[in-house]
């Protein structure tokens, strides 16, 4: 299995830094970046430990801190994690896979109240290795913790796929929306955000 992301082989040179550069311009032209992170600020207590898991350059990690939470943030482009500490220095942004994710080990929390899997992560991890990601978001989260995942449905990971995958790594799939903002969700959709439980005693 070859052990590269697509973000890293589906996407041209320059990339990451032209992604920075859109999500830059877009919050200097004030568009509205925290749809996300509204919809996991209104599920989780005040305070939350949140696990932003293939954070990207922080965006929606910076909006849950604005929002009273503590975030640690996690992704495998290291150009992407310089620009998340640049311009969100008040949380904590670390370079890691996520199919191997041990933050114990990095000195860092060990369990969170949440993990949010927004911006097409699932699609962009090592082909093969989505199990392994969702079982590592899983073991970093506490009993009836939730995972909110989004992610486009035409980029080859298939939700069937995606709901045994997490039922595989111990979580109960428990929503099913559309959008981000909750837009119901019909069969044959585009889009999907998931909300998944771990269950506890």
């Amino acid at each position: 299995m070859d052990p590269r992301t697509r973000w890293e082989t589906d996407t041209g040179q320059g990339h990451s830094q032209w992604y920075i550069e859109r999500f830059r311009r877009m919050a200097a032209e004030g568009a509205d970046l925290a749809g996300e992170a509204r919809l996991v600020d209104a599920m989780v207590a005040p305070g939350s430990l949140i696990l932003d898991a293939g954070c990207g350059p922080g965006r929606v990690g910076a909006a849950l801190h604005e929002r009273g939470h503590e975030v640690v943030g996690v992704d495998a482009d290291a150009e992407l994690i310089a620009a998340a500490v640049e311009d969100h220095p008040d949380s904590r942004w670390v370079v890691a896979d996520l199919s191997r994710l041990d933050l114990a080990a990095m000195g860092l929390p060990a369990s969170y109240d949440a993990a949010v899997v927004a911006g097409n992560v699932l699609t962009f991890v090592a082909p093969g290795s989505e199990p392994d990601v969702l079982r590592c978001i899983g073991a970093h989260l506490v009993p009836h913790g939730l995972a909110v995942a989004g992610f486009a449905t035409d980029r080859g990971y298939e939700l069937a796929t995606f709901d045994r995958q997490a039922v595989g790594a111990g979580f109960v799939v428990e929503h099913r929306f559309a959008t981000w903002d909750l837009k119901p969700w019909q069969d044959g959709g585009d889009y999907a955000v998931t909300v998944l439980r771990k269950p506890g005693p």
